[in-house]
Parts: structure tokens; C-alpha cells; sequence
């Protein structure tokens, strides 16, 4: 029962903090810290965001469906090929690469050392800085349609940065989207699109583990934690992707500030184990 009501929390947690860039996967490495029940892993992390990530698949259902068949048009059709979801598809193919084979070749660094809340709680405070600075500094003239092979090279790169917990997937791509002259509707709808290739593929991929490995929560819990994540991050998903939006990310900069502060004083005291 105890480890029910866990699952339950970290769900409720991954549910708040995944469309948002304040990094889900600090959040499930920091908390359960805090509250004495240890680190779930990294593969405990990768599955139960499986389930946010099937709320965006269904918020974005439409556009999913519309970019998957005009570019699998756009293969046997020349008419597709110049089409924006036929280049949208090639986009999110090309920029889900980095994540892909970054995340396969550093597996083992990725669940060991990167989840050292040392690192977790300095890129909460880097990159939240980083996120200020790109958002003020970026110009808000180009819409989604504009995007180009170059500027989708080089936000699945950001977005491969998230491998580090504290990076946070979206608070790199919408962090590279704003230096690139995006506007903040454009960038978070790429920044989601283009997250679900990497989210879906790193929770099946991590499956396996489940039962073992760096997990401490068995097949039920994790199911369990799983479900809850889509119910409160579909429940969310409107409010919040519209707030990012179209609002300024400085209340979400001083919040990983804060956050990123606090751990590495609570890690240098001794209060937490790192």
C-alpha cells in the first residue's frame, strides 16, 4: 500500500511538472528525496512519463494524424513533398536523432551519474538562466511554418541537453526556439511535438528494467503512477500549454532558481544524499 500511495504522488508530480520548463525528471529525483523514499530510477522516470506524454498524443491528436499521413504521402507523392506537415514529419524525425543515439550511447552515465542532485541542482540554476536570458534576448517574429532543417538540428540538439536531469526537454528546445527568433506559440508547439519520438522511445526502451534494475517500484506501482501522470497531465495540458505559451517564462526562471539553490545548499549541508 505504501508503495501504491508513492506511485501516486510521483505521478501527481510528473503530471505538474512535465509541460513545463522546470525539468519533470529533477522533480522525480528531488522529492522522493526529500520525503525519505529514495531515487526511483531512471527507468521508473522514463516509463511514467510515458503516460503525459499520451496526453499530448491526445491533445495533439489532429495534428499528429495530419502530419504522419501527409508525409507518408509526401514518400510516393512529389505533390507532399514541398507540403509543411510533410516537412514538419522530416523535422521531428531528424531532430528526435540526437536524443535517440546520445541517450543509447550514455545509458549507463545517464541513470549513474547524471542523476547526482549535485548536477541536478546546478542546471536547474544554469539553464533556468539561460532560459531567462534566451527568452528576453529572443525575437518573437517567426511562426511555426517558417521552421527550417537548420533550426530543427539545432532544437533536437537542445532537447538532447535534457538527458541531464534539470535541463528540462522543453526548457532547452523552447530556450533554443526563442534564440532563434520563434515566437513563444511556435516554439512550444514544436518543443511538444517534437518531445514525443524521444518520451514514447525512451519509456518502451527502459521497460525492461521495470522488474529490476535501478527500480525499486514493481510492475503495479509504476502502472499505477503511470496512469495518474496522463489523468493530471491531461487535465492540465490546456491551461498550461496555454500559459507558456503566451506568457513570459521569468516566473518559471525564478522557480528553478530558487529550487536549484535550495537543493545544492540541502546537499552541501548534508541534509540530502546527492
Amino acid at each position: 500500500m505504501q508503495e501504491l500511495l508513492q506511485a501516486i504522488v510521483l505521478g501527481v508530480i510528473q503530471g505538474l511538472t512535465e509541460f513545463l520548463p522546470i525539468s519533470s525528471s529533477a522533480h522525480l529525483r528531488i522529492f522522493p528525496e526529500l520525503f525519505g523514499w529514495g531515487d526511483p530510477g531512471a527507468a521508473f522516470t522514463a516509463v511514467i512519463q510515458v503516460g503525459t506524454e499520451l496526453a499530448v498524443l491526445i491533445y495533439f491528436r489532429k495534428d499528429i494524424w495530419r502530419i504522419a499521413t501527409t508525409w507518408l504521402r509526401s514518400l510516393v507523392r512529389p505533390e507532399y513533398r514541398g507540403h509543411l506537415d510533410a516537412r514538419m514529419g522530416w523535422f521531428i524525425i531528424v531532430g528526435s536523432l540526437p536524443i535517440v543515439l546520445l541517450g543509447v550511447a550514455l545509458k549507463d552515465v545517464i541513470e549513474r551519474d547524471f542523476r547526482s542532485l549535485w548536477i541536478i541542482g546546478t542546471t536547474l540554476v544554469v539553464l533556468g538562466l539561460v532560459l531567462g536570458l534566451a527568452d528576453k534576448l529572443g525575437r518573437t517574429d517567426k511562426r511555426i511554418e517558417q521552421i527550417t532543417l537548420r533550426d530543427a538540428v539545432l532544437m533536437g540538439l537542445a532537447q538532447a541537453a535534457a538527458l541531464v536531469p534539470g535541463v528540462s526537454r522543453s526548457g532547452a528546445t523552447l530556450s533554443m526556439g526563442r534564440l532563434l527568433g520563434y515566437d513563444r506559440e511556435a516554439a512550444t508547439r514544436y518543443a511538444f511535438l517534437l518531445a514525443i519520438p524521444a518520451v514514447v522511445g525512451a519509456g518502451v526502451f527502459q521497460l525492461r528494467e521495470i522488474p529490476g534494475g535501478d527500480n525499486p517500484y514493481g510492475w503495479t506501482p509504476t502502472i499505477v503512477a503511470t496512469v495518474v501522470s496522463f489523468l493530471v497531465g491531461y487535465a492540465a495540458i490546456a491551461w498550461l500549454l496555454r500559459y507558456v505559451s503566451t506568457r513570459s517564462y521569468t516566473p518559471f526562471v525564478v522557480y528553478r532558481v530558487v529550487l536549484g539553490t535550495a537543493v545544492l545548499v540541502l546537499v552541501g549541508t548534508g541534509v540530502l544524499a546527492a
